[in-house]
């Protein structure tokens, strides 16, 4: 017996945070969630599996139009063409209070309920998949109570949109131990809504798949769906299977004590060309992150979009179909204390008023305070609606003071003004 657990399929999310710039491929990325899953279908009827699992979040939220509700109805149409059953519950993002429009699903999908857990068997197959869909998007308890005990003589599979115990950047929504999970009784839990792969056990297997397609830069490496093959009653093989269209990496790029950017960009080459030998031609988006301690701090703070284009130049390099997502500069100074201390002009008094005040605590607290005020003079529509800035520690208003400091020696008086 042979079948596919996938989850986080987020169809057609739209990829609003991708800054609007030339040459990123935004046509092809909304549409890599489509694309996605359809590779997943083909390679359901390539493997002739038995069954299908989707735990959750097939969709992004409510749709736009009936579109994505009738791309999932003919792609799961090819799976009952070949006879092969789809398993399928609602998460926080495709909750029934979160999904307005509906459509006939084909006779082949089982849609779980968000009123009550529910079994659903395949004799001939003697299996049993137990289920319960969100009813609202944030379910904040434990939903493992409402699952039945294993059912005597099948294999039991538990499908659970779940954050489990917790996993950093997911909402804690239908929360519960591992402990529970494998004391239950079940042969293996299918579980999404983490969209990192991970298998939280193996006897039974508690599994995350992942999701399809990586959406951002926290969504890094391939992504896929798991081949589960059992027999006996027991989990015999679990395959990973990627089948994103692109890839999201993060290339740390070590600055420490360069004096030279052909140095930092020929850093961006070397890293990019790592990743690529590890699948070489799978599109990449990347994120460039320099850091290290050099007198380039400030030079690479200068003209932000000359230096995503001249970070693109050395990946295009590499290969086709890579392009750079953004460039963070987390480099420090090598000696900021110096900054603006020989210069007798008005460039020198302003770097050792912002160098003294990113030293001085009462300064520190009195800047925060102004900081405050400023924003509460902006009106509504133009304030943050989260000013994570304005609590930061002091310590956190030092460092910005000092990247302030060296963005300010390189703009008014050039790379040597440090």
């Amino acid at each position: 017996m042979k079948y596919i657990h996938c989850a986080d399929i987020h169809l057609d999310t739209p990829f609003s945070g991708l800054a609007p710039r030339p040459g990123v491929p935004r046509d092809a990325l909304v549409a890599s969630t489509r694309r996605a899953f359809t590779r997943m279908i083909d390679y359901a009827l390539a493997e002739a599996v038995d069954f299908l699992l989707i735990a959750g979040d097939l969709y992004d939220g409510d749709w736009r139009d009936f579109n994505t509700g009738l791309f999932f109805a003919a792609e799961a149409s090819r799976l009952q063409r070949a006879d092969i059953p789809v398993f399928l519950l609602h998460g926080n993002h495709d909750a029934v209070s979160q999904i307005s429009r509906s459509l006939p699903l084909p006779p082949n999908v089982h849609l779980f309920s968000h009123q009550r857990c529910q079994t659903h068997r395949l004799e001939g197959l003697r299996v049993a998949v137990h289920g319960m869909s969100f009813g609202t998007r944030a379910i904040t308890d434990n939903l493992l109570p409402h699952y039945p005990p294993p059912e005597p003589g099948f294999f039991n599979i538990g499908l659970l949109h779940t954050a489990a115990s917790g996993r950093e950047g997911h909402e804690p929504y239908a929360p519960c131990a591992l402990a529970d999970l494998i004391t239950k009784g079940y042969d293996y839990w299918a579980l999404g809504h983490v969209h990192a792969r991970e298998i939280l056990h193996t006897e039974p297997p508690v599994v995350f798949p992942g999701n399809l397609q990586g959406r951002n830069i926290r969504e890094t490496g391939p992504k896929g769906f798991m081949l589960v093959t059992a027999n006996d009653g027991r989990v015999r093989d679990m395959h990973f299977e990627a089948v994103d269209l692109f890839r999201w990496e993060v290339l740390p790029v070590d600055l420490e004590g360069a004096t030279d950017l052909e140095i930092a960009l020929a850093g961006v080459e070397q890293a990019c060309r790592e990743v690529w030998q590890r699948d070489p031609g799978h599109p990449l988006c990347l994120r460039v992150v320099f850091q290290g301690r050099t007198p380039l701090h400030g030079s690479l703070h200068g003209d932000p979009d000359a230096l995503i284009a001249a970070c693109q130049a050395k990946v295009d390099l590499v290969g086709a179909g890579i392009w750079i997502e953004k460039v963070r500069v987390a480099t420090s100074l090598e000696q900021a204390a110096g900054i603006g201390s020989e210069r007798q002009d008005e460039t020198g008094t302003l770097l050792r008023v912002v160098r003294d005040m990113a030293n001085d605590p009462s300064a520190l607290t009195e800047l925060q305070a102004e900081f405050n005020e400023m924003l509460q003079r902006l009106p509504a529509p133009a304030r943050p609606a989260q000013a994570a800035d304005a609590t930061l520690p002091q310590e956190a208003w030092a460092a910005l003071l000092e990247e302030a400091l060296a963005l300010l020696a390189y703009r008014l008086g050039g790379p040597e003004a440090g």
